[in-house]
């Protein structure tokens, strides 16, 4: 019996070290900083700050990967849930999103906060300091309104 166990082990790791030739791509596209959220809305440096904390790691350029995104499995979902979260929406590409759609994307923001579904539950696991308070929640959402407002006129 031990001898199985240990050739299971042995083939666990073989196939552990293996899997990590397979590496997804972690790059962060450049940045024009006059398209970034930043510089096209006016939002006040307190809005600015929770989503930088709370959202720019996947939905934007500028994402730091952790540790845990070198090493598979998990560096695959990570690239995954990025680069999916980039194609939903993208901070630093804010410029691309005109007039209605822009206004649908801020509703989005406040909709997905307020419900809960955003950060990830799966994220806060490893990012407890991106949890959003119902403060903060309620600040994003009221910058929301008063910007779809303004984007609207």
């Amino acid at each position: 019996m031990k001898k199985y166990l240990k050739w299971a082990a042995v083939g666990f790791g073989a196939i552990f070290l293996g899997i990590q030739a397979v590496q997804p791509d972690r790059t962060n596209p450049p940045v024009d900083e006059t398209q970034t959220i930043e510089a096209l809305l006016k939002a006040p440096p307190q809005v600015l700050t929770i989503i930088q904390r709370s959202c720019f790691d996947c939905h934007s350029n500028k994402t730091n990967w952790p540790w845990y995104s070198y090493v598979a499995p998990s560096s695959w979902l990570v690239a995954s849930d990025v680069k999916n979260a980039r194609a939903q929406m993208n901070f630093s590409e804010w410029g691309k999103y005109k007039g209605l759609r822009a206004v649908s994307k801020l509703d989005q923001i406040c909709m997905n906060v307020d419900q809960g579904t955003m950060p990830l539950p799966i994220y806060l696991i490893m990012h407890p300091s991106a949890r959003l308070s119902k403060a903060e929640i309620d600040t994003i959402c009221a910058w929301v309104e008063a910007e779809s407002e303004r984007l609207s006129e």
